[in-house]
């Protein structure tokens, strides 16, 4: 065998038992890693009922006429009488916006049946209360019926609904993140004793997206305010 041929079959030699025991080397690390990879993911709830802080007031009313201005006039001291009423009943000026009232001509609606038209004119308006102060509006929309009685007309009762909100969610969140993450570590514990396992860091965490919902129909100014937590935490034996 020639000097030349003998070098490259060693050497062939020599890459071969390298590749072999880079590919043992390589193949035993991934199965250390893939067992270090052993994990279980888990979720926390955490739930909170908070008082609403912030109350929407829309007070719909409507009025109609043959007479555009005496519409328009009609339309003014309805406004007023309202605006005055909420002052009357604890509201400040700044928690009272007056909306540009919608005026319908029943005469120029090509589409409808103008020949038994009464009052050609139509409009409706509407005063909004935008308020903390939640009991108030609770209590002022009973009294509404005082200005009914003095002719103003009032949508009807779907057009009345309050809305109530929570602004102050940030005053929650900390507490609540960390009331979530505390109970899906209680999960993984758990899951980890149960399985004759160790727990271990955290791989991956998400707080989750907060949602805050009436607590039921009839307590709208009470709302439920809910957070999931998912953590990911690494297992060993």
């Amino acid at each position: 065998m020639e000097a030349g041929t003998k070098s490259s079959l060693i050497l062939g030699v020599f890459i071969f038992l390298g590749l072999a025991i880079l590919g043992y080397t390589l193949g035993s690390s991934a199965i250390r890693f893939k067992e270090f990879e052993r994990t279980v993911s888990v979720k926390g709830l955490a739930e909170k009922e908070v008082p609403a802080d912030i109350a929407v007031w829309p007070i719909h009313f409507t009025a109609a006429n043959n007479d555009l201005a005496a519409l328009y006039a009609k339309l003014e001291g309805d406004t007023k009488q309202i605006v005055e009423f909420l002052k009357a009943n604890g509201f400040d000026k700044t928690e009272i916006t007056v909306s540009a009232p919608a005026i319908t001509d029943k005469l120029a609606n090509e589409y409808g049946n103008t020949g038994n038209v009464q009052l050609r004119y139509t409009a409706r308006q509407v005063v909004t209360v935008y308020s903390p102060k939640i009991d108030l509006v609770r209590s002022g929309a009973n009294k509404l019926s005082e200005l009914g009685k003095k002719g103003i007309a009032f949508g009807g009762e779907q057009y009345q609904q309050k809305e109530f909100l929570f602004t102050r969610l940030n005053d929650v969140k900390p507490a609540m993140i960390g009331e979530a993450t505390r109970k899906a570590r209680e999960v993984a514990e758990k899951f980890a004793n149960d399985s004759n396992s160790k727990l271990g860091k955290i791989k991956s965490a998400n707080q989750g997206q907060f949602t805050v919902s009436d607590r039921d129909s009839n307590t709208p100014y009470i709302k439920n305010v809910r957070v999931v937590a998912t953590v990911e935490y690494y297992l060993s034996d």
